[in-house]
């Protein structure tokens, strides 16, 4: 059987700050405190967790923290992943992008000719442009940092007939 998880001791300051964490304002700092102060005291996850009225995974996920970060885990974090929105596309990559857009989406054996932003984003990692699979969003992204405005693809009617461009204006009036 496994070792129960238990917290690490306190330092003399931590241990204020967990005091401190008992009367605070913020729901959060006061259940991590209670957490860590009940592990400190010898209980097991699960107790706690049943006296707090949480799960025990909540429990441990709280001690794993306090382990990693110490009292910086008593405060809420962002869950949001970090932005780094423009990592992926670097300059030289945005560059080769927009050569890319140049072409006609059957080159890269597409069966369309007209580009969408996710269309776009397929082929670049299908060419390995990218390491991962980005949003159409972020291919409009760097198109807008490149000062390259995306509209909404439409479809022209084209002939390689030489005598097109007069058949369809006659056509039309």
């Amino acid at each position: 059987m496994k070792k129960p998880l238990d917290v690490r001791p306190f330092s003399t300051t931590e241990q204020h700050a967990l005091q401190k964490g008992l009367r605070s304002s913020d729901a959060f700092v006061m259940r991590r405190s209670q957490i860590l102060i009940a592990s400190a005291h010898g209980q097991h996850a699960r107790v706690i967790a049943e006296t707090l009225g949480c799960d025990d995974q909540t429990v441990r996920h709280a001690i794993q923290a306090f382990h990693a970060r110490g009292l910086a885990a008593v405060r809420r974090q962002s869950s949001a992943p970090p932005r780094t929105p423009h990592a992926v596309l670097t300059p030289a990559r945005r560059q080769h992008l927009r050569a890319l857009l140049h072409q006609s989406p059957r080159t890269f054996g597409q069966p369309t000719s007209v580009w969408t932003l996710d269309l776009a984003a397929d082929v670049a990692y299908a060419v390995g442009m990218t390491p991962r699979r980005v949003s159409g969003e972020t291919i409009r992204q760097a198109l807008s940092i490149l000062q390259t405005r995306w509209k909404r693809a439409k479809h022209w009617i084209t002939s390689p007939d030489p005598a097109y461009a007069r058949k369809k204006t006659s056509a039309i009036a």
